[in-house]
């Protein structure tokens, strides 16, 4: 079974965000950039599929939307996990791009690496749009299960079993192969890279294709082909400095009801 992972770098969340002067991004210069935690779900669970069967081959595949970042160290870490190769979409002409452009350009990739089945994270943590991957499904004419949190594969019959978490239970769906399954937290527990994985990672392939690369044309990537247009970047309010309400606990617990009704309104 041929296994195809979207991986997207992020900040790492501990990261100090900067705005930059046009107010239209984020100053990605000095940032240190991790593998997006939902995706890691969805590169174990492709390993898991892969030592399950004892054959196949799993690939990862991500784009560089900006200039400044390496997302060759996020595919590294992949290899280093298990994956067999990586394939990096890296064009100046994918810049400045939204997710409906990204979706197209992976789509574009994942049509001439033909696989069985395609896994994403269920969003990225910097964007959180949640879109990409079902996107993705659309552009190719696949099926698609979102936010799953277990996962069989039916080899012989070509199917899929998607398990996920709903309000009253578990909702179970059936689904031929090829599909795209993006992957919710609870499927599994990543594994770090192990030390031969990373000495191994660096003899693995990783190839690196452009907008030509894909066919694709200029006007349907990058800002050109975007939907979504960025007006302004800023950070959130800040958060009021707390209050203490002093007295003993039967005065204080007095005044914190009548403040949470009175000026909070949440009683």
């Amino acid at each position: 079974m041929k296994i195809l992972v979207c991986v997207k770098q992020v900040p790492a969340t501990e990261s100090k965000l900067h705005i930059l002067a046009n107010g239209l991004d984020i100053n990605r210069a000095d940032l240190s950039f991790v593998v997006n935690p939902y995706d890691e779900f969805a590169v174990e669970e492709a390993l898991r599929i892969k030592e399950r069967q004892g054959r196949g081959e799993v690939t990862v595949l991500s784009l560089r939307p900006h200039a400044a970042q390496k997302t060759e160290e996020a595919l590294r870490t992949c290899l280093a996990m298990g994956a067999d190769k990586a394939v990096l979409l890296s064009d100046p002409a994918f810049e400045d791009g939204d997710c409906f452009t990204t979706a197209v350009a992976l789509s574009a990739a994942i049509r001439r690496l033909q696989s069985d089945l395609i896994l994403c994270g269920k969003q990225a943590v910097d964007d959180e749009s949640g879109a990409v991957g079902i996107q993705v499904a659309e552009l190719l004419g696949l099926p698609h299960v979102s936010v799953v949190n277990k996962l069989e594969i039916r080899p012989d019959a070509r199917t899929a079993l998607a398990y996920r978490q709903i309000d009253d239970g578990i909702e179970v769906v059936e689904t031929p192969l090829p599909a795209l399954i993006t992957c919710q937290k609870g499927l599994n527990e990543p594994r770090y890279p192990s030390l031969p994985g990373i000495m191994k990672a660096k003899q693995k392939p990783l190839e690196v294709w452009t907008r030509e690369t894909l066919g694709l044309a200029p006007e349907r990537v990058g800002k050109f082909g975007s939907k979504l247009q960025t007006v302004r970047v800023e950070p959130p309010p800040a958060k009021p400095a707390g209050r203490i309400i002093p007295g003993d606990a039967a005065t204080a617990v007095k005044e914190l009801v009548r403040l949470l009704h009175e000026e909070a309104k949440v009683i």
